[in-house]
């Protein structure tokens, strides 16, 4: 008799689904925003609205939702030209199923998105989450950041140090300026 093999750390990640804001139903968007709410303990309504309209990654474990990132298309002023750029918002996996392989799913199918579609991605990453982006191939955005605000272009010297960019199909120096289009809550 053949022993069973012992259990890695990894199990099989499960399918990402990926599905625009308009085709995702009421109660997956609802199941989405708890679990966001749950992830992040500084979550805002202003935050769950910057990750609709775009594309969502989607993982399920049956009918439970235990994942969800999303890209939604910016633009980015960098060394004069305006950019279009895929912003990734609302990354996260449920607690009890991280290191699983499930953030890293999400963000892949998110990464053909953004080469395929875009002139570049980019994402404001949480201290526990550079690593992660880092060994991705996203790279630290090493100039001052800014926003295009009602009251004119703005510094957003907050975010310095924490903007990470994934080249795509525009020539970057990520020692430059890059700003950012405005919106409600947290520009970047």
């Amino acid at each position: 008799m053949t022993p069973t093999p012992a259990p890695t750390s990894r199990s099989h990640t499960a399918d990402v689904r990926l599905a625009h804001t308009s085709d995702v139903d009421t109660a997956t968007l609802k199941a989405a925003r708890a679990l966001l709410y749950d992830v992040f303990d500084d979550m805002t309504s202003e935050d769950w609205e910057h990750s609709l309209g775009g594309l969502h990654a989607l993982v399920h474990e049956g009918s439970e939702l235990i994942g969800h990132a999303s890209v939604v298309q910016r633009r980015l002023l960098h060394n004069g030209r305006a950019l279009r750029c895929g912003y990734v918002e609302g990354v996260g996996v449920r607690a009890d199923r991280r290191g699983r392989g499930h953030g890293a799913a999400m963000m892949g199918a998110l990464e053909r998105v953004i080469r395929n579609a875009y002139d570049l991605g980019a994402l404001g990453a949480s201290d526990e989450a550079t690593a992660f982006y880092a060994a991705r191939g996203w790279q630290l955005w090493r100039g001052r950041s800014w926003a295009f605000t009602p009251d004119g272009i703005r510094r957003t010297p907050d975010e310095d140090g924490w903007l990470y960019v994934l080249p795509a199909s525009a020539p970057l120096d990520l020692d430059a300026d890059l700003t950012c289009d405005w919106r409600e809550g947290d520009v970047w």
